[in-house]
């Protein structure tokens, strides 16, 4: 028995890289998987429905359950539907895998008002959307008495968190709000037994490939038998445990990269000044600098 066996499982952006180890795994484990993936390019534009359909079919042919899926999470209507074709074909959701994601670097000085929309839609929006009409049926399953045991695993980066990088105002901005998302989502859906949790994962994708200044990093060749520390299939493990029904976990945040898991935390407070009365700028200038 694997540690998902019977579970329902939405994994947006599965077509390729990190999501579609998860997606490989999940049904590995037992799930029945809803591959998403528009099958757009790095920047989001075209569709295709092959990459979708090709990972639903390779995990067909491995003997497990999946169906394609290329509805666009970043429209309300998009994600809505996706959610609707997991509940008529397999009868009901327990898992959903925010992942899909674009890239449209640039710096702010030069950044277009498109670039800047696109990326936040795909990845926030993309995120949100999902999220509001899979809590809605959890909520409602609630109402009608079932017991509900669900989880939602969002995908940040660490380029929203701890590794800002230059050129990616717009990715980082939304990966952050990823996180913030998180763990209102949290916060919030735990009264109706869902979980929520969010990894942020270092791995060679498409999207790493492309980014500047780190391409070369991740495109270096391992060697036959050692360890890849980049490869995408060592971020899904974390992700099939905080999906699995055991796990307890809610409102975590993990950088996950090669063999290492962190916890991150968010802005904590630091040193504090105070003043009995108004704060003068003076008093600011030699106390903050």
């Amino acid at each position: 028995m694997g540690s998902l066996d019977g579970r329902v499982a939405i994994i947006t952006g599965a077509g390729r890289g990190i999501g579609r180890e998860h997606a490989l795994l999940f049904a590995r484990e037992g799930a029945h998987v809803v591959v998403n993936d528009l099958g757009g390019a790095n920047d989001g534009s075209g569709s295709d429905t092959g990459p979708a359909q090709q990972v639903a079919d390779e995990i067909i042919a491995a003997g497990g359950t999946a169906i394609a899926n290329t509805d666009n999470v970043a429209t309300w209507d998009g994600a809505a539907a996706m959610v609707q074709q997991a509940v008529d074909e397999f009868g009901r959701l327990d898992i959903l895998v925010n992942n899909a994601g674009i890239l449209r670097d640039a710096y702010l000085a030069s950044m277009e008002e498109s670039q800047w929309d696109a990326v936040i839609s795909v990845h926030l929006k993309g995120h949100a959307a999902p999220l509001r009409h899979a809590a809605a049926y959890w909520k409602e399953q609630t109402k009608a008495g079932a017991e509900v045991n669900a989880s939602v695993i969002n995908t940040a980066s660490a380029s929203g968190t701890f590794m800002p990088n230059a050129g990616q105002s717009n990715y980082g901005a939304a990966k952050a709000g990823i996180a913030a998302l998180t763990l209102v989502a949290a916060d919030e859906l735990e009264r109706f037994g869902v979980r929520v949790n969010a990894i942020a994962p270092i791995a060679r994708t498409r999207l790493t490939l492309a980014t500047p200044g780190m391409g070369a990093i991740f495109a270096a060749e391992v060697p036959e038998g050692e360890f890849d520390a980049f490869s995408p299939s060592n971020i899904s493990p974390l992700v099939a445990r905080l999906a699995s029904p055991e796990c307890k976990l809610t409102g975590k945040v993990f950088a996950v990269q090669g063999g290492a898991i962190t916890e991150l935390h968010g802005w904590s407070g630091g040193e504090t000044i105070e003043t009995d009365g108004p704060w003068r700028i003076s008093d600011l200038a030699e106390r903050l600098g």
